[in-house]
């Protein structure tokens, strides 16, 4: 059973992910289309890596990763399938693959694969949709390209340790209006340890000196911060919209202070 994800910056309202949709079933009738997402800013890379890394390793190997964003191709972000994993990705490459990724995907294939349209604005469906159901019905990947030794990478912002201080941001916020910061929780136990600390955002007056374990740990209407399964840190409102209540956007600071 072929499994294809789709994820995009395309909403909800328009055709895009319904043409995709029916392009793949028109080549694998069987195939099991998942939504990743597609409420992801447009253009932003950097919402649409947090998304996928966070819920690709839930799906079983051999899964295709579509990845609608960016997608016209250039000399500098050519059309490209990688395996990473046991998973596939097909997208352009314009440093996404560097944002989900830790490391190097295990194989980078650079797909030269005919449409058969002679519009160029809609390459998820006539290109990306041929890679990944190629890939679904268990050929080689090899077949779709040349081998490429790496990916573009893209630097994605990194937290700071300066002193007895990490200085990270929010990098993504929930429909919730949890946000999540780019301090992971291996970050902040070999830097904290067992000193006491203080999480700071916004103002002094917002201030965290623990950790919880669960929105219930607090009462209705307090914040509070924990490591979420993403493995990075979360400021939310227990039963409150922490994103409107605190002022949380992506990029907004978020200082944690050690003694």
């Amino acid at each position: 059973m072929a499994v294809i994800t789709l994820t995009s910056d395309w909403g909800w309202k328009d055709h895009y992910h319904g043409a995709v949709k029916g392009a793949i079933l028109r080549q694998l009738s069987d195939a099991v289309i998942v939504d990743g997402s597609h409420d992801i800013p447009s253009f932003d890379l950097n919402q649409a890596a947090f998304i996928i890394r966070n819920f690709y390793p839930n799906f079983p190997e051999g899964t295709v990763h579509i990845i609608g964003i960016n997608t016209e191709a250039s000399i500098e972000s050519p059309h490209t399938l990688v395996l990473h994993k046991g998973h596939y990705f097909v997208a352009a490459d314009n440093g996404i693959f560097s944002l989900i990724f830790d490391e190097s995907p295990e194989k980078i294939i650079e797909l030269d694969i005919l449409q058969d349209s002679d519009y160029f604005t809609f390459s998820t469906r006539d290109v990306f949709v041929k890679a990944a159901c190629h890939i679904a019905a268990g050929k080689p990947m090899e077949e779709l390209g040349h081998r490429k030794d790496k990916v573009l990478t893209r630097m994605a912002f990194q937290p700071v340790i300066s002193g007895n201080q990490i200085k990270g941001k929010v990098i993504y916020v929930d429909h919730s209006g949890n946000a999540f910061a780019n301090i992971t929780e291996n970050l902040f136990k070999s830097t904290v340890k067992n000193r006491k600390f203080t999480i700071t955002f916004r103002s002094p007056s917002y201030r965290i000196t623990r950790l919880s374990k669960s929105y219930q740990d607090v009462h209705e209407g307090e914040m509070l911060a924990f490591f979420s399964t993403s493995g990075y840190l979360e400021i939310a409102i227990n039963r409150g919209d922490a994103s409107s209540l605190l002022g949380l956007r992506p990029d907004t600071s978020v200082l944690i202070e050690l003694e």
